[in-house]
């Protein structure tokens, strides 16, 4: 078995391939002058979301899993003109059923192709929705960075954003509904609104697709009933601030944050200590994994989607940090591998098997 990691960077796309998941061969870099920030793994294909300085924002595709990429012709997500924005940034792109790929952008919009993402129509209705006027920015800006299509049910969909919350839609988008309900959100006088939560990251479980995972800014959470309401489950964890959250592609109830302290002094890692810490038991308790991690103080920030899980068995783990260092376990994070160092900020690290 071989596995490749599309490593997305602010400087390029690395790709990294390994047949032990201990030892690896990293590429030369493509698209060298652009800012990768997100990444799609699809029927053998590569999207990548690309921020370049002269063309702007657009998405590539790379044939044989990123071995050949065309030119980037026109631009295939255009905001209507009647919307009276512009891309900024491709923050998400994300396959669903029947042929579909979705994307999320900066700012907050859905964008659907059913073309294979050559070409991607706006989901007016999100866009139409009269909450958006309300949406803020984070600090990384306002934008949709999570899409979970119900893995079963093409009418289902999830999208969460920054700020703004969890969003869900059952008629396959003729409407949309704010699902927040025990997310909080701890800068609003109102610790609980019904929406306007700055969500991180959203998670699905592999078995049971009405159970997620959320990471919130201050909270980690998991719903049970398809995101209409949440829990928490930070308890055992260090803090509950951080990015990433990732579920197993193949076990229920397994899943993968990297906390880090959310004070204005630094957004660290809790104790300045490089730990991925996993839960067996769908958050009710935590255990920290270190082995083979630095055991030096540690500053680096894991952004959102740079973090993720092959689908081997057992699967590989792999996150990579701000401070270009790639690291993999070939066994679900029992141990660690550094696959790269002195890389450009990490924004997205995407795996699968060939």
């Amino acid at each position: 078995m071989s596995v490749l990691v599309a490593i997305g960077t602010v400087k390029g796309l690395f790709l990294a391939r390994s047949e032990d998941r201990r030892t690896w061969q990293v590429d030369e870099p493509v698209f060298g002058m652009s800012e990768v920030y997100s990444l799609c793994f699809e029927s053998g294909r590569l999207l990548a979301g690309l921020s370049n300085p002269v063309i702007g924002p657009t998405v590539a595709i790379g044939e044989d899993n990123g071995a050949r990429w065309a030119e980037p012709g026109p631009a295939p997500i255009v905001f209507p003109e009647d919307t009276g924005a512009s891309l900024e940034r491709v923050w998400q792109i994300m396959p669903g059923l029947d042929g579909k790929i979705f994307a999320g952008t900066q700012p907050s919009a859905l964008f659907s192709s059913a073309d294979g993402g050559l070409t991607f129509g706006m989901v007016r209705s999100l866009w139409d929705h009269p909450h958006r006027p309300h949406w803020e920015a984070g600090f990384g800006g306002q934008a949709i960075h999570t899409i979970l299509p119900h893995p079963a049910d093409p009418a289902q969909i999830l999208v969460a954003m920054s700020t703004g919350g969890v969003y869900r839609t059952e008629d396959g988008g003729a409407s949309w509904a704010p699902s927040n309900t025990g997310v909080q959100a701890v800068f609003l006088p109102d610790h609980y609104p019904e929406y306007g939560q700055c969500v991180h990251k959203v998670a699905r479980d592999v078995l049971h697709p009405e159970r997620l995972y959320l990471q919130n800014h201050e909270g980690v959470y998991r719903s049970d009933d398809g995101g209409r309401s949440w829990a928490s489950i930070a308890e055992g964890l260090p803090g509950d601030f951080g990015f990433a959250v990732v579920a197993h592609p193949r076990r229920t109830g397994v899943l993968y944050t990297f906390p880090i302290s959310g004070t204005e002094e630094g957004r660290y890692p809790y104790d300045h200590r490089c730990r991925v810490y996993r839960s067996e038991d769908a958050g009710d308790t935590w255990r920290p994994l270190t082995t083979g991690l630095p055991d030096t103080p540690f500053y680096a920030t894991i952004l959102r989607d740079a973090m993720c899980a092959d689908p081997a068995d057992p699967s590989g783990v792999y996150f990579g940090t701000r401070t270009g260092e790639v690291y993999a376990s070939p066994d679900e994070g029992d141990t660690w591998h550094l696959v790269a160092s002195h890389l450009p900020d990490v924004c997205a690290v995407r795996a699968t098997t060939t």
